[in-house]
Order: C-alpha cells, then sequence, then structure tokens
C-alpha cells in the first residue's frame, strides 16, 4: 500500500481540476486530496488514477470520475454526524469520501466480489462502513431512516422503497433516466407524501440493477 510523493502531488493537481470545473465544498475537495484512489484501482490503471475520469474495476462497473463523485457529494450536503445510505458500493471510494465528510455510511452492493473486496480493502486504508451485500433497490430498512440517500448507479426512477427510508428534511441524490443518459436529480422530502426534486444537468453511469444480488 505505497501513496508516494508523486501520488500527493497528483492528487493536488486533481483537487484543483475539480474546482476549476465547479465544485466549492472545500471539505469535499480536502477529501479528495487525501484518498489514494490509485488503490482503489486494478494496477494496470495505477497511471491513470488521478485522471479526471471513469475507470473500470470489473463486474461491468465502474470507479465514478473524481468531479462526478464530488458533484453528487455537494448536492448531498452533508453533515458531520449525518446517517448517509450510498446504494452501489463499487470500489468503496464514495463511501470513503463520505466518511472523510463525518457522516455514519451505511453502504449496499449487489455484486458479491465487489463487495468482498471493498470489505478486505477499506480498513486497510483506515475507513470502516458499515458494508452489505444485498439488492438496494430494497435499501436497508432494519437501520432507517437516513439523513441522506445516494445512488451510483443509473436508475429509471426513484425506488419508492428509498424515499420512505428516507428522513423528512432529507436529501437524496440519484441518476435518473435511460442506459444512455441520465438527469443527475436531487430530491428533498418535505414530508410522507411531498418532495422537491430539481434537475442538475446529464451525466453517464452503469445501470442499477433490479430484484437481485450477482455474484
Amino acid at each position: 500500500m505505497i501513496d508516494s510523493f508523486r501520488h500527493k502531488g497528483l492528487r493536488q493537481q486533481l483537487v484543483e481540476d475539480i474546482r476549476e470545473k465547479g465544485i466549492k465544498d472545500e471539505n469535499i475537495l480536502k477529501s479528495i486530496g487525501k484518498i489514494p484512489r490509485h488503490l482503489f484501482l486494478d494496477s494496470s490503471f495505477l497511471e491513470y488514477a488521478y485522471q479526471d475520469k471513469p475507470f473500470p474495476i470489473g463486474f461491468g462497473q465502474t470507479i465514478s470520475q473524481p468531479y462526478t463523485v464530488a458533484f453528487q457529494t455537494e448536492l448531498l450536503q452533508v453533515k458531520k454526524g449525518e446517517k448517509v445510505l450510498e446504494i452501489g458500493t463499487g470500489s468503496g471510494y464514495q463511501a470513503c469520501i463520505l466518511l472523510e465528510l463525518g457522516a455514519k455510511v451505511f453502504s449496499v452492493e449487489r455484486h458479491k466480489k465487489l463487495y468482498q473486496k471493498a470489505k478486505t480493502l477499506l480498513p486497510t486504508l483506515g475507513y470502516r462502513p458499515k458494508l452489505f451485500y444485498g439488492d438496494g433497490n430494497k435499501g436497508l430498512p432494519a437501520f432507517a431512516p437516513f439523513d441522506k440517500i445516494l445512488i451510483t448507479a443509473a436508475a429509471p426512477e426513484i425506488p419508492q422503497e428509498l424515499l420512505r427510508q428516507l428522513n423528512p428534511g432529507g436529501i437524496l441524490v440519484a441518476p435518473i433516466g435511460n442506459l444512455e443518459l441520465q438527469q443527475m436529480i436531487s430530491i428533498q422530502k418535505i414530508s410522507s407524501d411531498k418532495f422537491n426534486k430539481q434537475k442538475h444537468g446529464s451525466f453517464r453511469f452503469v445501470p442499477l440493477l433490479e430484484d437481485k444480488a450477482n455474484d
């Protein structure tokens, strides 16, 4: 687990790149500057770890572009001590960003091998979110309600079960749309049957599969 001066320098360049693209939350930028993204990638991609691009992590999944991670996280408006549900653990990188912001992170992954990999890797880096293997569409009712919910895969619509698990006043952020292009959506829950929805531009994510977890 090497994190060299070169890696740290490349991270700071990445931070400046993301700042120039419009990310203003300094706590998010500090988190990206701290977390060694290269350790979340396969060795063949190490030289590309600090480019602002997504990269494959296996099983048809990707580690999101750092700007996209920062953009979603900024929309979430995370405050220290909040319970955050993440749908789609993937590499675990986003969960670490949330932990750096002081959130209590609960993360669900449907690919068993990705879940196992994150469960092994993250503690070695000093991060300990509560990780679960299962269908993210169902959320985690046993641990609800949550202050914030983040969906990190494309969905045709917001799963109603997740809205039920969101605290009044809470925010859900998700890319919603077809497989080719999604609209980033933020939803604030006003009451059990009232929501404030906003759109924040187009993105591309891998799909959120329904009703099953994959090995």
